[in-house]
């Protein structure tokens, strides 16, 4: 069987590459569950057949999406090659499936509109907040106290995907309703304070570097969660930001009431973002950007959107 040795070699091995918290369950997940596959077969007498049995029984028999069966081979290969310490030749050799080229769900104008004020309170502000940005919602919900510029009104995302940072557009509708969570924020920071409790949940390390971080107002993050958590590295209370699944909960009985017949999702604000921009005449690398996106050929998807009905070609049923 897999012995617990293993798994907290792993869990070592991705705090050392600073993976995220997220990244970290889930590779543990996914190696957890390759053993149990193999029926508890260590995985240093595995061979390639075994791994591809494995990426084919998730395709067959539950069906998983191409992403999350290639999610499953980046855990698989970071236990071989990080965790086990193992260059063999044919993890080379191990092909990722290949990923749909879809074009996202786009709303319009008035459906965003529609859908937004099916939300109220801190849930409207959240999809405001990522439909006025083209944040993605983990983006949202980890942002700070500092990261909120109202002199330059942009937003300072941090630690994006590929541990980059970045700047994006406030909108400025969204500046007065802001300001008043910033003092709902204020009031929850200064009860904590007088009970003395340890603060906010820090990124490993800075509570160490910047003890005095956790209590100061700067680092409380702009939608804090109504309840505490257990810091993994100081083994303190601490107050996070707010979780995914209300706000998704939210989003998805917003649609449901707004009556719009399109899968849309937290995510969806983000893809009306980009293409509202470009159909408004902004530049495409300034789009680029503002998502942050590595490569320019994933911005371009939203050209694709652009040029569905009347906006790229003209029906000749229209004739």
């Amino acid at each position: 069987m897999l012995t617990p040795r293993l798994l907290d070699v792993a869990r070592d091995r991705l705090r050392t590459r600073h993976y995220s918290v997220r990244t970290e369950n889930v590779y543990l997940q996914w190696i957890r569950r390759f053993v149990r596959f193999h029926s508890g077969r260590h995985p240093r007498v595995l061979q390639a057949p075994d791994i591809e049995s494995f990426l084919t029984s998730l395709a067959v028999d539950r069906g998983v999406s191409a992403s999350t069966q290639n999610q499953a081979l980046s855990a698989i290969l970071f236990l071989y090659r990080q965790v086990l310490e193992l260059e063999l030749p044919w993890l080379e050799g191990i092909v990722r499936a290949r990923k749909s080229d879809h074009i996202p769900v786009v709303l319009s104008r008035d459906e965003v509109h529609h859908l937004l004020s099916c939300l109220t309170g801190t849930e409207w502000l959240v999809c405001a907040v990522l439909y006025g940005s083209g944040m993605r919602l983990t983006e949202g919900l980890r942002l700070r106290v500092k990261d909120v510029d109202f002199a330059y009104k942009q937003f300072v995302v941090r630690d994006c995907k590929g541990n980059r940072d970045r700047v994006t557009v406030m909108p400025k509708k969204l500046i007065d309703p802001l300001k008043l969570q910033l003092e709902r924020v204020k009031a929850v920071h200064g009860v904590e304070r007088a009970q003395g409790r340890a603060g906010v949940l820090l990124p490993a390390g800075l509570a160490r570097k910047y003890p005095d971080a956790a209590t100061s107002l700067a680092w409380q993050f702009l939608f804090p969660a109504r309840t505490l958590c257990l810091d993994r590295d100081s083994g303190h209370w601490v107050r996070p930001h707010l979780q995914l699944r209300p706000i998704q909960y939210a989003m998805h009985a917003a649609v449901r009431r707004s009556g719009i017949a399109k899968p849309a999702s937290c995510h969806t604000l983000r893809h009306c973002f980009a293409t509202h921009l470009l159909e408004g005449g902004s530049d495409i690398r300034t789009v680029q950007e503002l998502l942050g996106h590595a490569d320019i050929s994933t911005t371009l998807i939203y050209t694709h959107v652009l040029q569905r009905g009347g906006l790229g070609v003209l029906s000749p049923f229209d004739h």
